[in-house]
């Protein structure tokens, strides 16, 4: 009796622990009851992808730029650029919710390809021409490596700010992998290993309150000083963490970090110059303070690429983009004229 009474308490935790490893389904958004939600676009595979435009009409526009918002964040995270850098530049951008974030559908397969045919589509509906530029921030700024991969043709420049690096890419030598992933907090690198190894259990990893999850998750990652003073002043329109997650953290957060640090899709570090006659520009910009992602690992790509024009910030932290004005515009004005 009370090994049949063991077994099927054991069974009912297993089931129960099972039951936890699968994400509740997306709460996909509706558009037909709300007349707000028109700034969107059909895909060919029926998703539904929202975008906001800024900067100046876009049929003024000297430049296009399609911009690729970060982890955690939306279309709303675009407007790092000061409104005296637009009217001088005559810069149009547009961003998105990426799959899954804000009211754009998931995408239950989305791979840094997927995501730049996204960014391709976009551009071709909103009829940006023949070339245009991208931008990308953190994982943002990873997901511009699918860009210059899959569409490069598409390309009239492009800008990588802060760009996630998956420590699994080959070609990184060992102990400077061992050496950078080490640095991380040792949650974050269990979670980065359940991440990579075992997907199947990142929702309940995130998810669990037997110990500490991924602190990009639960706001207790590393920022440096001069992180923690541009935090301390960010607008709540560029955050709006409701809207963010409203379709369930596992097709926005989740999902993400599988794109970003699962499986190897490509190693960018075999990648060729997209731009050979020097017809467009590589721009990569890194803070030497940031706690978040690997400086060492981003000069090493880097010297492998040199193609690509690297910018080092000596006292700047993950968040730089979000800083003054004169950083901001800096970016903009080497991207879009290779002057600063």
């Amino acid at each position: 009796m009370i090994k049949k009474a063991f077994v099927a308490s054991f069974l009912v935790l297993l089931a129960l622990v099972f039951k936890a490893t699968f994400p509740p389904s997306p709460k996909i958004c509706s558009f037909s009851s709300d007349p707000s939600l028109t700034s969107r676009i059909k895909l060919k595979d029926g998703r539904n992808l929202v975008y906001k435009e800024y900067g100046v009409p876009k049929k003024l526009a000297n430049y296009k730029v399609v911009y690729i918002h970060s982890f955690g964040t939306s279309k709303f995270e675009a407007a790092l650029i000061s409104s005296q850098a637009i009217e001088e530049l005559g810069v149009y951008f547009v961003s998105f919710d990426r799959p899954g974030y804000g009211k754009s559908d998931p995408h239950p397969k989305k791979t840094f390809k997927t995501l730049a045919l996204d960014v391709e589509e976009l551009a071709d509906q909103l009829e940006l021409g023949t070339k245009f530029y991208v931008m990308g921030l953190s994982l943002g700024g990873q997901l511009v490596w699918g860009c210059l991969k899959y569409i490069p043709e598409r390309l009239a420049g492009a800008a990588l700010l802060a760009p996630v690096i998956n420590f699994w890419w080959p070609g990184f030598p060992a102990n400077l992998t061992k050496q950078a992933f080490d640095e991380q907090l040792v949650r974050d690198q269990w979670a980065y290993r359940v991440i990579h190894y075992a997907p199947w259990l990142v929702y309940w990893w995130n998810t669990q309150k037997w110990f500490p999850g991924f602190s990009v998750i639960t706001g207790e990652f590393k920022l440096s000083q001069h992180d923690l003073q541009i935090a301390s002043s960010l607008d709540e329109m560029q955050l709006q963490e409701a809207y963010v997650v409203q379709q369930g953290e596992f097709e926005s957060l989740h999902r993400d970090l599988i794109a970003g640090f699962g499986k190897v899709e490509f190693n960018p570090m075999d990648m060729k110059n997209p731009f050979p006659n020097n017809e467009g520009s590589v721009h990569l910009w890194h803070g030497a303070e940031d706690g978040i992602v690997s400086v060492k690992l981003q000069r090493f790509i880097v010297k492998k690429l040199r193609w690509i024009n690297y910018h080092e910030l000596s006292d700047a932290g993950h968040i730089f983009p979000y800083g003054d004005d004169s950083v901001k515009d800096a970016i903009w004005k080497t991207l879009l004229t290779g002057k600063i």
